[in-house]
């Protein structure tokens, strides 16, 4: 079986930049174990794969380790490939997920625009274990799916070094760490080795978590965000009631087949 196989560049709009995603093509689901095969074999953050459709495009989420129930830069990707390849006359795609319901994805010339469900964290202690794994020392720490940490500035979010093996220990599926930006309103970076992703560059989902933070600490509903990790990559962030809209760009690395 022969399978159309995309990479894309999400949340850029240099190649080379950003988080890049594999959009595998389907016109059903594969078994499990063989999507988490190719994931594997990709060795990305995440392998997303997709049913076309005009109406809704089931779609799902795999890192190299494991299915996961929200990915962002793969969304994103999965609406470039299809925006690009499949409807190129459509301005706007429905997704359909196990875990997560519908994702809208629209876009205007070369700006796409998630919308996802905004998933704000609760207040809770920042831990020894987690101030050691990360080698700084929170202001706050508030908890979603992911746990998310508040520093003083942008040097510090860059300065990180975290010890993946004390990270991996942790009660936690991944960890932000957040800060105000130099020249955005917010910087981060998310680290998830449990996941088998030590840092993801670019991670839509945690700014579920950081939009309504920062919307609520800084008094405005749209923001501009920077993931510092060595890639780097740009959002624009709206809180919009209980959901959260993020604008980017994607650039296309590859197109071919994979065979199994």
């Amino acid at each position: 079986m022969k399978l159309p196989l995309y990479q894309v560049d999400a949340f850029t709009s240099r190649l080379f930049g950003g988080n890049p995603a594999a959009v595998v093509l389907l016109d059903e689901w594969l078994p499990e174990t063989t999507m988490a095969a190719i994931a594997a074999e990709n060795n990305l953050a995440e392998t997303a794969y997709v049913i076309p459709r005009t109406d809704v495009s089931p779609l799902r989420w795999f890192t190299p380790t494991l299915e996961i129930d929200l990915c962002g830069h793969a969304t994103l990707a999965t609406a470039d490939v299809l925006f690009r390849h499949t409807f190129p006359s459509l301005d706007r795609l429905t997704f359909s997920t196990q875990r997560s319901g519908n994702l809208i994805v629209t876009r205007n010339g070369d700006l796409l625009t998630l919308d996802f469900p905004s998933r704000p964290g609760a207040r809770v202690e920042v831990t020894d274990a987690v101030t050691k794994a990360l080698g700084v020392c929170a202001k706050e720490a508030y908890r979603a799916r992911d746990l998310m940490l508040v520093v003083g500035s942008a040097a510090d979010v860059r300065a990180l070094e975290p010890d993946m093996r004390l990270m991996s220990a942790l009660d936690d599926f991944a960890v932000m760490v957040t800060a105000p930006g130099d020249d955005t309103d917010f910087v981060s970076r998310f680290f998830a080795p449990k996941a088998g992703v030590d840092e993801d560059p670019v991670t839509g989902s945690a700014h579920c978590t950081m939009t309504p933070y920062w919307a609520k600490r800084l008094g405005k509903t749209t923001l501009t965000a920077k993931q510092l990790s060595p890639r780097g990559g740009d959002l624009t962030c709206e809180l919009r009631g209980d959901r959260v809209l993020m604008s980017g760009r994607a650039v296309e690395y590859l197109r071919g087949e994979i065979v199994v």
